[in-house]
């Protein structure tokens, strides 16, 4: 299969900006077309970006694009926006579950509207956007779902103290374990994806600390490279991975992950949910199929 994107119809939520953005505008270059479902519909100096600049830039880079203002936290809002890209441009062949909150504070002072938030974003907002897309999903060549989130690891040191962002973000990788299952017999590929280290986005920079952790953290583009390597991959032999990004792209033959720091010169931090660089192992086979 050539690895391209070409003429696919991609449905990102999140995809104003950051790691959405980028993986928006990757398939772009192929010519693809992306469906933009994001809250952001007024541009905020502290998270620039919207539906609409989003679209812009997707369209500059080659695509075509379909802003749609969409809360994941609504089954309607939800539907009317798969509906609205399957009508303009005739066919879904790709899901990409990006959007997630962060709050990392512990039970004494995480109020419960946040907690809400996270699990209603991550956890529910995934199994949504899965449940509305699969009827159309069904009908693809080779249809993927792919979910940003991290490998499942049961380790305490995951949980404490930031124990309500793990359970929401666990959430959606527990979609991605159940629905490989559930599906794999229908050839829908259902993956994760997590980035090795830290990535500079908003969040990062306004949550996480600041300019600092930005200098130490790759750019979006390696997410996005790496996701459309996986997304590129025939469905029916790539399914229920929990994937790095390195380990993805050292696959696709790219081991020289400098031109992706924020500062060459910085040693990038790792990224939550990891035990240990991967980097130095990349040779490794990315993809491990389950039954």
């Amino acid at each position: 299969m050539t690895a391209t994107l070409r003429g696919k119809t991609l449905f990102i939520t999140g995809a104003s900006r950051g790691i959405g953005l980028a993986i928006a505008k990757r398939a772009a270059r192929d010519g693809a077309n992306v469906a933009i479902a994001a809250k952001s519909t007024v541009e905020n100096p502290k998270i620039p970006g919207t539906v609409y600049t989003a679209a812009a830039e997707i369209e500059a880079e080659g695509g075509k694009a379909l802003p749609l203002p969409c809360d994941i936290r609504f089954d309607d809002q939800v539907t009317a926006a798969v509906e609205k890209t399957v009508e303009t441009f005739g066919r879904l062949d790709i899901l990409v579950n990006n959007a997630s909150a962060i709050d990392l504070r512990g039970i004494d002072l995480l109020d419960m509207k946040r907690f809400d938030l996270m699990h209603q974003i991550n956890a529910r907002g995934t199994y949504l956007c899965c449940k509305i897309a699969l009827p159309h999903l069904g009908k693809a060549e080779n249809p993927h779902i792919l979910t940003l989130s991290p490998p499942l690891d049961l380790n305490p040191k995951w949980f404490a103290p930031n124990l309500a962002y793990t359970m929401a973000k666990y959430g959606m990788s527990l979609v991605t374990l159940g629905l490989a299952r559930e599906l794999g017999r229908d050839g829908v590929a259902v993956n994760s994806l997590w980035p090795e280290t830290a990535i500079a986005t908003a969040a990062v920079s306004n949550l996480l600390g600041g300019k600092e952790i930005v200098k130490r953290s790759r750019k979006p583009e390696i997410v996005a490279d790496a996701a459309h390597a996986v997304l590129s991959r025939p469905s029916r032999s790539c399914t229920g991975n929990f994937l790095i990004d390195v380990r993805v792209l050292a696959e696709a033959g790219i081991t020289d992950f400098t031109p992706y720091a924020v500062d060459p010169a910085s040693e990038a931090v790792l990224d939550f949910f990891l035990d240990e660089p991967i980097s130095a192992n990349v040779g490794k086979s990315a993809f491990h199929g389950r039954d």
